[in-house]
């Protein structure tokens, strides 16, 4: 069994060795908060560049944001001991470029923010305690589901980016229409989702894992988290622009 996220891998629970400390479940929270501080302290930074300079002054740090993180999720997923020193590394640019963006999406929809990142949070904290709850049971189907759902959608954004090259563009799931919308809602679902794989998986690896774990959890659900957040602000700027 293993999560929906691409960063956690089941192989890594087996990787303790004696002596060297095993992960638990405060350990990860706590990392967990410190690599949010950092997205935030990288976001405040682009997003105060935007409002003061302008957004040709944001760019280049939003797109170094972006490229950065994209190549330290990679390297991090794939060398996890790696993570103490890769995981707020990625937190870090991953805030400059959620920054720039998130100044974007506010400029042309003053507040929407604020909301997203309300729903974020919210969504996080009720899936957390609907989990606690045992309201959600996480069984092997429902890992798969989750996984293949995920799974398609990242190819779907995939051929899209890759399409934008060509001058094609992806009918319909841009757009602020009702199949636009019901697409954004989908994804928002298969983000949130995933977050209760992260919970199972996390709480499985308490006391099975290496130490460094902590950090490798803390950078998986901050990677989900990420994706849900500008899911939520793909949602919603669909809604207000009708």
């Amino acid at each position: 069994m293993r999560s929906g996220n691409p960063v956690l891998k089941e192989e890594t629970f087996s990787q303790a060795l004696p002596g060297a400390g095993t992960m638990t479940l405060q350990g990860a929270v706590n990392k967990t908060v410190i690599l949010l501080a950092l997205v935030v302290i990288g976001a405040a930074w682009t997003w105060n560049l935007y409002f003061q300079q302008g957004p040709q002054a944001v760019q280049p740090w939003m797109m170094g944001g972006l490229i950065g993180g994209l190549i330290v999720a990679l390297v991090c997923a794939f060398k996890a001991p790696w993570s103490p020193f890769l995981a707020p590394l990625y937190a870090g640019l991953e805030g400059l470029a959620i920054g720039g963006i998130s100044a974007i999406f506010e400029a042309q929809f003053p507040g929407i923010v604020i909301q997203a990142v309300g729903l974020t949070f919210g969504t996080l904290f009720a899936l957390l305690l609907v989990y606690k709850s045992g309201m959600i049971k996480v069984t092997q189907n429902f890992r798969l589901g989750i996984m293949a759902a995920t799974g398609g959608i990242l190819l779907l954004y995939l051929a899209s980016f890759i399409g934008g090259f060509f001058g094609w563009q992806m009918p319909y799931i841009h757009g602020s229409g009702p199949i636009g919308i019901g697409f954004s809602l989908v994804v928002v679902t298969i983000a949130a989702l995933n977050l209760v794989l992260d919970f199972d998986f996390i709480e499985r690896g308490d006391g099975n894992a290496p130490k460094y774990m902590e950090w490798y959890a803390a950078f998986g659900l901050i990677v989900t988290l990420v994706w849900l957040y500008l899911e939520m602000l793909r949602l919603l700027s669909k809604l207000r622009s009708r």
